[in-house]
């Protein structure tokens, strides 16, 4: 067992194979088996939107609650190193590419389910589900075309002045800090559209 946890592909592998064994034993008890039924893809699609928000806005509060604000605290300085030089740009693909893929699967949910257009227009009852689809676009925006090239500059992964460098740092944070407050309101979005009338 040690053998699987000690690899993430393996885990990934061993994780899958939970969810088809989930699969069968429900469809069994009468749940629907994966027979290129519209209703189960939409289903699949969904869980890939979750999935992929998970990744995103765990990363962002990773970044937001943990990383940022225990950096300047790491003494001697050269071991920020670590972080800047490895670990940041690693939570920062994956940061991306959630938030890219939240917003893929999430636009394919609300196309499969015929409401795309209604919730991107605010009308009812799609209006909360448009509201928090705005808003993940809007951060996923910041993510690519804001808080992305700033982390480059800031990183050291492309060159950039000592100056260019801090005030890419600022404009970073502070963009990921936009993010993480909008999130609050757009994850409510999300929950509340199935429950809510608007």
């Amino acid at each position: 067992m040690a053998s699987i946890f000690t690899s993430l592909e393996r885990t990934l592998a061993a994780g899958l194979a939970v969810l088809v064994a989930i699969i069968i034993v429900f469809g069994a008890l009468g749940g629907g088996f994966p027979s290129g039924n519209w209703a189960w893809w939409t289903l699949l699609m969904k869980w890939l939107h979750v999935a992929s928000g998970v990744m995103w806005i765990g990363l962002l509060w990773y970044l937001n609650f943990v990383q940022v604000p225990t950096v300047p605290k790491i003494e001697p300085v050269e071991h920020r190193a670590a972080i800047t030089k490895f670990i940041a740009p690693n939570v920062l693909f994956w940061f991306r590419y959630g938030a890219l893929s939240t917003v893929v699967t999430g636009l394919l949910v609300a196309w499969m389910s015929g409401y795309l257009l209604q919730a991107l227009t605010f009308q009812k009852p799609y209006t909360v589900i448009g509201v928090g689809m705005w808003m993940a676009l809007i951060m996923a925006y910041n993510v690519w075309f804001i808080i992305w090239p700033n982390q480059q500059r800031a990183l050291g992964l492309v060159d950039a002045d000592a100056d260019t460098k801090a005030k890419s740092a600022r404009m970073a944070m502070l963009t990921s800090r936009f993010n993480t407050m909008f999130s609050i309101g757009m994850l409510y979005c999300m929950v509340f559209a199935k429950s809510g009338s608007f």
